[in-house]
């Protein structure tokens, strides 16, 4: 095999662990590590050239993300999402992002206001391009709760965000949603510069109604 191994990290002692675990978390997002799938410690220390007890400590915040999941005399899987898990995680994030959305418009300045445009401005780029744009919707999702000066709401979503992650990952690979996707949050943005909470709040809570209905498809068809 000549190309080279995303999961090999660099030889920085003092970096080797968060590398680890950057490069096992985006392993498991892109889904090259799949759903279920056993992570061996000895596979993984060969695949990142790290320590055991480097990919020890990783597997264990992973494991606090909720990316994976120790099972008794079975070690530790990458964590798998269940339709009706699926379900009750899109419920709430709906919740959360309308908040979100109305308290951005209620209080957020006038430069998180252009950053949250230069935000979507950039997802349009790279949906434009066909490039990956998961990374970006973070980005734009940090804004957008930063900008509603609600720290209780930010812990909440921070809690949620690996697993709502590993759906959003889901749901973009279904064909066209990419796509969609950038124009429900162009409506969110729009609501925003209109000043509109209301508007704001519906458009957050569409956008996750129909990335739910996306996940769930793919969920299917990975299952069936």
């Amino acid at each position: 095999m000549t190309g080279a191994n995303p999961l090999r990290v660099e030889r920085n002692p003092a970096l080797i662990r968060s590398q680890v675990v950057a490069n096992l978390r985006q392993a498991i997002l892109d889904r090259r590590l799949a759903p279920g799938q056993r992570l061996i410690e000895r596979e993984l220390v060969e695949l990142t050239g790290a320590s055991r007890t480097s990919v020890r400590e990783a597997l264990r915040e992973l494991s606090a993300e909720g990316l994976v999941t120790a099972i008794p005399n079975k070690g530790m899987v990458v964590t798998s999402v269940s339709a009706e898990e699926a379900r009750q995680l899109y419920q709430v994030r709906a919740v959360l992002e309308a908040l979100a959305g109305r308290l951005f418009v209620e209080h957020a300045g006038a430069a998180q206001r252009k950053a949250l445009v230069r935000a979507l401005e950039k997802i349009e780029r790279l949906t434009a391009k066909g490039a990956p744009v998961l990374a970006a919707k973070d980005a734009f999702y940090d804004v957008l709760f930063e900008g509603g000066g609600n720290d209780a709401l930010r812990s909440v979503a921070g809690g949620l965000h690996a697993r709502v992650t590993v759906l959003r990952s889901l749901s973009l690979s279904v064909p066209g949603r990419v796509e969609h996707s950038t124009k429900e949050l162009r409506a969110i943005v729009d609501a925003v510069l209109a000043g509109d909470a209301d508007a704001a709040a519906a458009a957050c809570a569409r956008h996750v109604e129909e990335a739910g209905r996306a996940g769930l498809v793919a969920l299917a068809e990975q299952d069936a």
